[in-house]
């Protein structure tokens, strides 16, 4: 390992000390360090860290000469980092500093163990399934970075009456939603939104995605798991003018009646992940996975 990107979103105080650790880790290895600019002033103006690093560059933008990149932060700040990583296959891992962490699994106690776990190739690549999405007419709105690592979502905007989402796959007609609105979920998602509205959990190199109804007025509606290579064509309708479309974190709006175009993305995001940290494991660990409480 030559050369290590750095990404966060925010600075916390009480994770100075762990990015501190991190930094100086890194520095002691000699190892080329790029840290994501405005994540680099935020460290500056924070002060918490008594050490410079002259040495230490930054980026706006990566490319292939980068061997890792590592997030520091929740599993908000890993989705943000495919923004930067898209199609490079550069490898992830996060650490985290933020609450439950089901993708940053690195515990923020162990950075200098899973540093060296790393430079010992002892890991494992998780290839993670990823959703783009396009629309007639184009909406530039959604601008380059039209892709998203757990879902892809359509809601009501600015209303509380319900939207009508018609839903094609492979071009046939599945059915019209009446509901608040729609995901279309990747396995990696399966633990996020969806599974927050009812959808199943799907572990990561299943290809297969869930469409989950949010809140649906169809008494019949329930989550539908289908091949992760169908393509998904929604028009959706409504009282309101607009609707929301979500990407992750990444919210646009778009015209009543704009179809979407919903398919499995030509890259896959590269997750770090380790023998004793598994999805199976993370599972047991932070979603209580079948835990009976009289046993």
């Amino acid at each position: 390992m030559k050369k290590v990107g750095i990404y966060g979103q925010f600075y916390h105080a009480n994770s100075g000390e762990y990015i501190e650790e991190l930094l100086n880790t890194l520095d002691e290895l000699a190892i080329e360090v790029c840290i994501e600019k405005e994540f680099s002033k935020l460290i500056e103006e924070s002060k918490s860290i008594e050490k410079d690093y002259p040495q230490f560059s930054t980026f706006t933008e990566l490319d292939r000469s980068f061997d890792l990149f590592i997030s520091v932060g929740g599993d908000g700040t890993i989705l943000k980092s495919i923004n930067y990583i898209r199609d490079l296959n550069i490898p992830i891992v996060g650490i985290n500093t933020g609450r439950l962490g089901f993708l940053a699994t690195v515990n923020k106690e162990n950075i200098k163990d899973t540093i060296s776990r790393i430079l010992a190739n002892d890991f494992m690549i998780s290839e993670r399934a990823v959703l783009c999405i396009t629309t007639l007419p184009e909406e530039k709105e959604l601008g380059v970075n039209n892709f998203a690592l757990n879902e892809i979502a359509v809601s009501r905007k600015n209303t509380t009456s319900m939207i009508t989402i018609e839903t094609w796959l492979d071009e046939e007609y599945l059915t019209a939603y009446w509901a608040d609105g729609l995901i279309i979920s990747t396995p990696t998602g399966s633990t996020g939104y969806s599974l927050s509205c009812g959808g199943p959990v799907i572990t990561p190199t299943t290809k297969a995605l869930a469409i989950t109804p949010i809140a649906p007025h169809n008494l019949n509606a329930r989550p539908l798991i289908i091949k992760d290579n169908t393509k998904i064509t929604l028009k959706v309708s409504g009282r309101e003018d607009n609707y929301l479309v979500s990407m992750d974190s990444r919210i646009a709006s778009l015209k009543n009646n704009t179809t979407v175009i919903i398919s499995k993305a030509p890259f896959t995001i590269q997750m770090v992940e380790f023998s004793d940290d598994t999805f199976l494991s993370t599972l047991r660990k932070k979603l209580l996975w079948g835990e009976d409480r009289r046993n």
